[in-house]
Order: C-alpha cells, then sequence, then structure tokens
C-alpha cells in the first residue's frame, strides 16, 4: 500500500475539520465511508479493489483527483463506519493508518466497474463486524507474542440454503451455463456446459465455496454468485467496456472504449482505431446486398493486412467468420446477411492475450445489434485512394514475389530459389497454395507442385540444344511483382553461352530486366525456352543493367527430373510472330509469392 498520500490526506482531513467545524457537529447519522487505500495507478488500484472485494463487503474504488485512486467500503452511519474501521484494523484485514472518510472527496466511481453509488443510501455494517466489535478489544502491546490463526474466517451467508435453492430456480438456461463457465475457468469444473446441475456442477460449486471460504453447500447464493461472476470478469476489467451505437452504420454493440475510438468512415466499414496501449481496433461492416456481395466480402477480407494467413475460416448460405492470428496479431471477424444487408464486425488484438481477447470477443457477439439502416456507399469517398488499399484497409503483401513457369500439363511451376527463401506460404498467381517438390540450390532452380489442380494455357517446351550466340532473345516475367495483371515481354540478345567466370550452365544476356523477371522463362527466337532468368550476384562488382543471365535448359531438365517430372522438347520452329509469342509467354508465366 501506498502510505504517505492516506497518512497525509488524513492529518489533512483532521486539520481542515478541526477548523471548520466544532466536534459536536458530528453526528452519528453521517453519511460516510472507511477509506483503506490509495494509488497512484488505476491498474493497480484497480487490482487492489479486486483482492479486496474478495474478503470484504461493499468494496468500492473513486478517483481521488491528482492522479491518485482511493479504496473505500461504506457508505455507513458514522457510528457503523467507525465499529467497521475498529474491527477490520483489529483484525489486521485493512492497514492500520485507514481512516473514515467524506463523501465530497471522492469523484468518479471505477470499481465495481459501471456502478455509481455516491449517491445511494446507507448499508447496514457487515455483521461480522458487529460480532467482533461486541468482544474486548485486544491490547495494542500484548505482553506475550500472538500467533495468529490458521484457520481461513468463513465468510457469512447472504441467504440460506433454502433461500439460495430457491433462487436459484429462478435462472434461466443461460444464466446457469455462464456460472457453470465460470467454473471451468476457474478450474473447478470439467464436464460439458450444459446448464444442467448435476453430481458435478455441485461439487465444483462446493469447491470453489470452500476455495473462496464460503460454507460448502454445493448451491451458489445471490452474492455468491456475483462473486464467481465479478472474479470471471475481472479479466475484462479496465478495458472500458460499454455499449456503442453507430446509427450511420446501423450497429450497436459493447466495445472496449478505454482501447478503441471512433476514427472514420470508408463504406462499407467504420474504423475504431487504437486509443489505448495495446493497440486494439475493431471495424464495424455495413452494406446493402446479397449473397453475392456477401461472397464477395469473404474473399476480399482476406486479402487484407489484418486478417492474417493463419486460422480458420468458415463460410455458409447467410455468413462467414474468419480468424486470422500471426506473431503479432489474431483477428477475428463475423458477418451476416439478413433482409438484404450484409452486417458484422472484425476485432483486431495483440498476440498472446488469449484469455482476453476470447472473452472480449463473447462480449462484442452477445451485444451485436442490427439497427435500421446500412453505411452509405458514398461515405469516406474523398480518401486517400492506393491500389493496396481497401476502403481504408491495406492489402496483405508478400514477402517478396518473382516469376515461374509451367513445365507440364499438371500446372508444375519451375522458379528461382531466391522466391522459396524464408517463407510460411508460397501461391502461384496469388491465390493457389504451392509447395516445394524440389530445388536445386546450387544452381538457383526450385520445382513447385500446386496444392490443387490447375489447368496450364501454354506449357514450355525446352530447346536443349546449344543457342547461337547474339540471336534474339525475350524473357517473360512479371517485371513490377504483380501490380501489373499479366506477364510482359523484355527483349534483348543472347551474348555469350557461358558466364562471366566460365560457367558453363549459365547464359549470359544482354537484356535489361528487373527484380521481379528473376525466376520467368527465357525464349529462343521461335518461342522455345532455352533457360531460366537468375538473380544478379549479390556480391562482386557492379554490373551494368544491360547484363542479365539465365540457367541454361540443361541444367534445367536435370532437376526437372530429380522431381519426377517430363519436359517437353522444342516444337517451335522459324521465327515467332511477336503475338503468338505473347500469347504463349502469358499462358505458361506465373506470379510466384513468398509470405511470411
Amino acid at each position: 500500500m501506498t502510505r504517505i498520500f492516506p497518512a497525509f490526506l488524513a492529518a489533512l482531513l483532521f486539520v481542515v475539520v478541526a477548523t471548520a467545524a466544532p466536534v459536536s457537529a458530528q453526528s452519528p447519522d453521517d453519511v460516510v465511508w472507511v477509506q483503506i487505500e490509495a494509488q497512484p495507478s488505476l491498474n493497480e488500484a484497480t487490482s487492489r479493489a479486486r483482492e479486496y472485494a474478495a474478503q470484504l463487503e461493499d468494496v468500492n474504488g473513486f478517483s481521488l483527483g491528482g492522479g491518485w485512486y482511493g479504496i473505500a467500503v461504506g457508505p455507513y452511519r458514522r457510528a457503523d463506519a467507525e465499529q467497521v474501521l475498529r474491527a477490520y484494523v483489529r483484525d489486521r484485514i485493512v492497514p492500520r493508518d485507514s481512516f473514515i472518510q467524506l463523501s465530497n472527496a471522492f469523484r468518479q466511481q471505477f470499481w465495481p466497474v459501471g456502478a455509481n453509488v455516491l449517491n445511494r443510501g446507507v448499508l447496514e455494517a457487515p455483521g461480522a463486524v458487529e460480532t467482533a466489535t461486541a468482544t474486548p478489544q485486544a491490547s495494542e502491546t500484548p505482553a506475550t507474542p500472538v500467533v495468529e490463526p490458521e484457520e481461513p474466517v468463513i465468510k457469512p451467508s447472504d441467504e440460506t440454503l433454502r433461500e439460495a435453492q430457491r433462487s436459484e430456480r429462478t435462472l434461466d438456461a443461460q444464466q446457469r451455463r455462464e456460472l457453470q463457465i465460470a467454473l471451468q475457468w476457474a478450474g473447478f469444473y470439467t464436464a460439458a456446459i450444459d446448464g444442467s446441475y448435476g453430481r458435478g456442477t455441485r461439487a465444483s460449486m462446493a469447491a470453489w465455496q470452500e476455495a473462496n471460504n464460503f460454507e460448502k453447500t454445493g448451491v451458489l447464493t445471490t452474492g455468491q454468485r456475483a462473486v464467481l461472476l465479478q472474479q470471471y470478469n475481472s479479466v475484462l476489467d479496465g478495458l472500458g467496456l460499454r455499449m456503442v451505437r453507430d446509427d450511420r452504420a446501423g450497429i450497436e454493440m459493447m466495445m472496449p472504449t478505454a482501447e478503441v475510438g471512433f476514427a472514420r468512415y470508408e463504406a462499407p466499414f467504420a474504423h475504431y482505431d487504437s486509443t489505448g496501449d495495446i493497440g486494439a481496433r475493431v471495424i464495424l461492416i455495413s452494406q446493402a446486398g446479397d449473397q453475392a456481395t456477401l461472397f464477395g466480402l469473404y474473399d476480399i477480407m482476406q486479402t487484407l493486412e489484418i486478417v492474417p494467413l493463419d486460422g480458420p475460416r468458415t463460410r455458409n448460405n447467410s455468413s462467414f467468420e474468419i480468424t486470422g492470428q500471426n506473431a503479432r496479431i489474431v483477428s477475428e471477424t463475423r458477418v451476416s446477411l439478413q433482409d438484404g444487408q450484409v452486417k458484422g464486425f472484425t476485432l483486431i488484438w495483440p498476440a498472446g492475450d488469449e484469455e482476453r481477447r476470447t472473452r472480449l470477443m463473447g462480449e462484442l457477439v452477445k451485444s451485436f445489434t442490427r439497427l435500421p439502416g446500412v453505411l452509405d456507399p458514398a461515405a469516406g469517398g474523398d480518401a486517400e485512394q492506393a491500389i493496396d488499399l481497401v476502403s481504408g484497409l491495406q492489402v496483405r503483401q508478400p514477402k517478396l514475389s518473382r516469376s515461374g513457369f509451367f513445365i507440364d500439363d499438371a500446372g508444375t511451376v519451375l522458379t528461382t530459389t531466391e522466391a522459396i527463401a524464408g517463407c510460411s506460404r508460397l501461391t502461384i498467381d496469388g491465390d493457389t497454395d504451392a509447395e516445394l517438390l524440389s530445388q536445386d540450390a546450387a544452381n538457383g532452380v526450385a520445382v513447385l507442385k500446386p496444392r490443387e489442380a490447375l489447368a496450364p494455357l501454354a506449357v514450355a517446351s525446352f530447346n536443349l540444344g546449344t543457342p547461337r550466340l547474339q540471336s534474339e532473345i525475350s524473357v517473360a516475367g512479371y517485371s513490377y511483382e504483380g501490380v501489373l495483371s499479366a506477364a510482359t515481354l523484355t527483349f534483348g540478345t543472347l551474348a555469350d553461352v557461358r558466364g562471366l567466370q566460365g560457367e558453363e550452365n549459365l547464359n549470359r544476356l544482354s537484356l535489361k530486366a528487373q527484380q521481379g523477371d528473376v525466376g520467368g522463362p527465357v525464349f529462343d527466337a521461335s518461342g522455345n525456352v532455352m533457360g531460366m532468368l537468375m538473380p544478379k550476384p549479390a556480391d562482386g562488382p557492379q554490373l551494368p543493367e544491360d547484363v542479365s543471365f539465365a540457367v541454361d535448359s540443361e541444367t534445367i531438365s536435370r532437376v526437372a527430373s530429380q522431381a519426377g517430372v517430363s519436359l517437353s522438347g522444342a516444337v517451335n520452329t522459324g521465327t515467332a510472330a511477336p503475338r503468338d509469342l505473347r500469347i504463349a509467354a502469358q499462358g505458361m508465366t506465373v506470379l510466384v509469392s513468398c509470405w511470411e
């Protein structure tokens, strides 16, 4: 406990009271409190209030001003408060410097969450206090050491067993399940959450009562149920859970208002961005539409950076759920279609805080309410636009993208090993997952197999002979790593059939290639594939822009054979027309993306 502030405040109050009013003005019926602690941190004060509430009745927390937060019990009549103070100090339940406090010293209440008890009537002093104060007080300085009893003090019950059974019968099925969930969370219940109070539930209730120093009956009283649920909900303390009504979006729901606040509309989204320390976000989704709209949104959401790749996804005819998680965040999206309106929300939460996130998500789902109307499609139309943004949300970008090309009718792809290094996921053309079938790290060649069947528009045919020096060549590739929707052709000439250091498996090209072209097919003048474009050496001298290299077709054939893939030989003769070459190149060339 922080002692200096309460002691100082107590002394100050004593001076103020002594100078402002005679002692006789203090009535036994004054409404007062017993202030037991003060903390300079809201989080610490909330934690301490929760600890006191587990063993004392009538615990409340208030702001004191100046960045301080007080914990007090009450309100009581002054005579009762003085009894409570004496009993709690004597029994060492509260600090010795606890003191009587007036209501006007308190500001906004922070504990219990959502309560406002400053203007309510007084409470009766706890029954245990009245009993305790009837006995003579022990000396402040006993002659011999006093051994504290080890047996816990059983807290008085707020109801008889019969009253507890009667109040329990008024619970509906959902309330009964919620108590089972709370008992399960507390570690006392392991059976099904079914709302049926059989032997297992009764045993768990009795175990919880024993652990919390209540009489073991196996039936929770009204007060005990409140304590259990308070313990269960304590994980959400400090999030500022409040009902938020967004009439423009037509949605009302609970939100962690201490962590997020409204930022902007960009249809179909209402953005509630982070205002706290943990980086949480909530996005409301609201638009008119039909099943096609719902399905389209399902696909779009999975391209966004706020929806990591890993995690379950389900979609049916009228709703979908998406969970995405990585080392940084976990996001969960719930959307449904009703009466021509697509509505839902996404919660983005930091990774590693699963208990609180799961509990918060349950509160959001439970409170989600549809109101009339949807967000205006023009809302946020003047916001910044970019090809990598969808209504203000960043489209997920791969770690890097390179080119590749089909080498058989099954959709097997040849690419550079640069495209597969350090990837948690590989994709072909953005949405087809692929896996590594084989690689030759020494020559920089990798073979990928799509995880679902593909039907290539064109397949490479390979010229396994020696190409002619200074002949025209071309490279197909995604020069700008997918910014353009199709592969482009870059033309040049074959400068040498060896590398700069005499490497016989390399061809040197006179051609200005881009980084995204690496892994793409190199064509001879007839349109047959004579090699694959390689990345420029990372070390060594800086080469001219028009110097590039390709691994030759013989090396490609050997790597493909090791992977169990047979290549097609050259079928084209003469000089290919530019249009025919472009169609073949775009039919066989793919974008290979590496995702973290």
